[in-house]
């Protein structure tokens, strides 16, 4: 059943109905029972407006990104990856940067860090007033030449100056590091080789580093022993993880993070995105998927996941899409029925016409 949780259903309900019918289905839905962690905060990094956006071939205008990220704002979550600065002959969707970033509602709880691949876009972003900017660099060499042209040691001496730059103007820095578990080009990475570019990352001034699936090969057996390796240069409370659900591992990727101690997690409203430069790599895992199995673990997140639902029906309706997150399907039809149901039984019944009573002759 190909349904689109956002588009127009048979019945019209208010975006407030709507809101409330879902509150109402997420009381009544069983979560998984888990060993109880309430102490445990997640924090969740979504990359949506950012990452997910990027690779889409229409043109999407500044002012929907800018109301996607105001509506992201308003779930709890507390980072919002916003944009990035790139040069638009790369990444064109990504061409409004500075007209996007200076134009949201910013939120004094948000933090809203933008992409700066190099000088050029690290100095558009300090005039934009960013505070907080993210560089990449990949854990392989033709990944890396793939990608901006150069080998991994190469992408050190350009990030060095701009994560220098950035420390200057007090501005906080997050390194990305790509294809922690395979590459396109060639294929498994050793775990050495990711905690060597992390650690150098690290050492650098980078306070977190996001190690990214890139094309969603990792398996919780690869993912324990990546992080058990990098770990041992990095501490796990500055180690985020990215995971891509290509082969659906995602999520179960994601757990065994958990499991050896990470609490950051990046994931993109609706499932959006993926690397316009990885072939065959799509699929971000879901932020309402990831939210509503955290909930379930009994981990703290501060997102509201009625909302976060909301939100990803209404950029899925924006790219005329589905949204992609199964947790948001699932019970965005729950919400509906039940809506439905109440609506039925709350209308008046109609009057029962007579019978007509024939005459004996």
């Amino acid at each position: 059943m190909n349904v689109r949780p956002s588009a127009r259903f048979a019945i019209n309900l208010t975006r407030a109905a709507f809101s409330q019918s879902i509150k109402r289905t997420l009381n009544t839905t069983p979560a998984p029972v888990a060993a109880p962690v309430l102490s445990k905060f997640v924090k969740i990094v979504e990359v949506g407006p950012r990452d997910g956006l990027q690779n889409e071939k229409q043109v999407i205008p500044a002012e929907t990104k800018i109301e996607f990220i105001n509506r992201l704002s308003d779930t709890g979550l507390s980072v919002v990856e916003a944009t990035s600065f790139v040069s638009p002959k790369w990444v064109p969707q990504m061409g409004d940067a500075t007209k996007v970033i200076t134009s949201i509602k910013k939120k004094d709880n948000v933090n809203y860090p933008c992409l700066t691949p190099n000088i050029q876009g690290l100095d558009a972003a300090i005039k934009a007033g960013v505070k907080e900017v993210a560089v990449f660099l990949a854990a392989s060499d033709s990944f890396s030449k793939k990608n901006i042209n150069c080998t991994v040691e190469e992408s050190f001496e350009r990030v060095r100056p701009l994560i220098a730059k950035a420390q200057e103007h007090g501005i906080l820095v997050r390194g990305y590091v790509s294809c922690v578990v395979g590459c396109p080009y060639e294929g498994p990475i050793s775990p050495r080789k990711v905690a060597e570019v992390s650690k150098k990352l690290y050492d650098m001034g980078c306070y977190e580093i996001s190690l990214g699936d890139t094309i969603g090969v990792g398996t919780p057996g690869t993912v324990r022993e990546l992080l058990q390796t990098v770990s041992q240069v990095v501490p796990m409370k500055a180690l985020a993880v990215h995971c891509h659900d290509t082969y659906g591992q995602a999520l179960a990727n994601i757990h065994c993070a958990l499991e050896m101690g990470v609490r950051v997690v990046d994931s993109s409203m609706a499932g959006l995105g993926g690397c316009p430069y990885a072939p065959g790599a799509s699929g971000n895992v879901a932020t309402e998927d990831v939210v509503y199995m955290l909930h379930g673990m009994r981990y703290s997140t501060g997102v509201d996941l009625g909302k976060a639902i909301e939100t990803g029906n209404w950029i899925s309706e924006r790219l005329g899409k589905a949204n992609g997150s199964k947790a948001a399907r699932a019970l965005t039809l729950k919400a509906v029925a039940a809506a439905a149901a109440n609506a039925a039984n709350a209308a008046p019944c109609p009057p029962t016409p007579e019978s007509p009573v024939k005459s004996k002759l």
